[in-house]
């Protein structure tokens, strides 16, 4: 397993699959590469996933046949890993965690994720597709707070990611599993343990996005993700978890404690001389104006789109223009943004000459 976690750092790999019939496979800048190595066998999927696993955690995916946890190799780095049994044995999916805490600069994110930093209070939301940069966005703003900000920083994540050490701030993170048994047992408890910022590693359910809401209500800095794919999706996503009774309360509540949404996807990058290399992100960015909350009380979803395109100046914007900005420097491909964006007809107009010049056609 060193060897193929050696080979995962040496291509830049995000991602490691084992499972049985094939060779360890690698995601590189988003597409699955097979190894030079022979396809593994049931037992060498089992022997190479439960060398990576404690004891108890080997009893727990052999009694729950599915589990999460992270594993690190010091020097190496550090691995989100998900095991699990398939009709041919045991297999695993391995993410890449980069060991070092990245910067904004380093990320290349806006000037607004800094700004929602400073903010005292509120829900700041991070959302996109599996695999699409949530968690390292977060990292990001997480260390940013810890650096320059005096405050009790609580995780509570499935599981640790990135590994943060107390600077100005004091840094007590939380793992499913390992510290608590569920996401709204350890955020019930993070409000009587005097926190200021709060990360929440997925708002899976009614019970953890109220949680969320009351704690961003009752003066914390709550920061979540959930997979949705816009700014107005994530709004009616989390109105849509509560029974149709609350649902006029929660849009009350989101309109006074929401801060922004950041929805987020990664596509495929050109180096100058127009190959791929790794991968860069778009960004729809939603912040929470007056006109907004009037809007998320309304129901008004439906609206938000044209309301982000007119708040530039507030550092709103929609993911087409992000992924025509991205088309115009060169960075990705035309066909490749109109992959990612669900509103192809509007990125279309933003990008015709680029779309020309690529002789593209639908």
């Amino acid at each position: 397993m060193k060897e193929l976690i050696e080979l995962v750092i040496q291509k830049k790999a995000s991602d490691l699959h084992i499972s049985v019939g094939m060779p360890p496979v690698l995601r590189i800048d988003g597409k699955l590469i097979p190894t030079e190595y022979e396809p593994l066998t049931a037992e060498d999927t089992k022997a190479l996933v439960f060398s990576i696993l404690t004891l108890e955690q080997r009893k727990i995916l052999e009694q729950k046949l599915e589990l999460d946890c992270s594993y690190g190799i010091e020097g190496l780095g550090r691995f989100r890993v998900n095991a699990y049994k398939d009709r041919n044995g045991f297999a695993a999916a391995l993410r890449t965690i980069t060991s070092k805490i990245p910067t904004f600069e380093q990320l290349n994110l806006p000037k607004i994720c800094q700004q929602v930093c400073t903010k005292p209070r509120g829900l700041v939301l991070v959302t996109g597709p599996t695999g699409s940069g949530k968690s390292t966005t977060l990292a990001a703003m997480v260390g940013w707070i810890n650096e320059n900000r005096a405050d009790h920083i609580l995780t509570i994540e499935d599981p640790i990611e990135y590994i943060h050490t107390s600077k100005r701030s004091v840094v007590n993170q939380r793992e499913l599993g390992a510290d608590t048994h569920s996401f709204d047992n350890a955020l019930r408890a993070a409000l009587r343990e005097d926190p200021d910022v709060i990360l929440i590693g997925e708002m899976r359910d009614l019970e953890t996005i109220s949680l969320a809401l009351k704690a961003a209500e009752t003066g914390h800095l709550v920061f979540g993700t959930l997979h949705t794919s816009s700014a107005a999706q994530t709004i009616d996503r989390v109105v849509d978890v509560f029974p149709p009774d609350q649902q006029q309360q929660i849009r009350i509540q989101l309109s006074n404690g929401l801060v922004a949404v950041f929805s987020q996807t990664l596509i495929s990058k050109l180096n100058p001389q127009g190959q791929i290399d790794g991968r860069v992100m778009a960004m729809e960015i939603l912040v929470n104006t007056p006109a907004i909350a009037n809007l998320i009380r309304e129901g008004k979803t439906a609206q938000m789109y044209s309301a982000i395109q007119t708040g530039g100046r507030l550092g709103m914007v929609t993911l087409e223009n992000s992924l025509a900005e991205l088309v115009k420097k060169k960075l990705i491909r035309p066909e490749s943004a109109l992959a990612k964006s669900s509103r192809p007809e509007d990125l279309e107009k933003l990008i015709s000459p680029e779309l020309a010049a690529s002789g593209f056609k639908q």
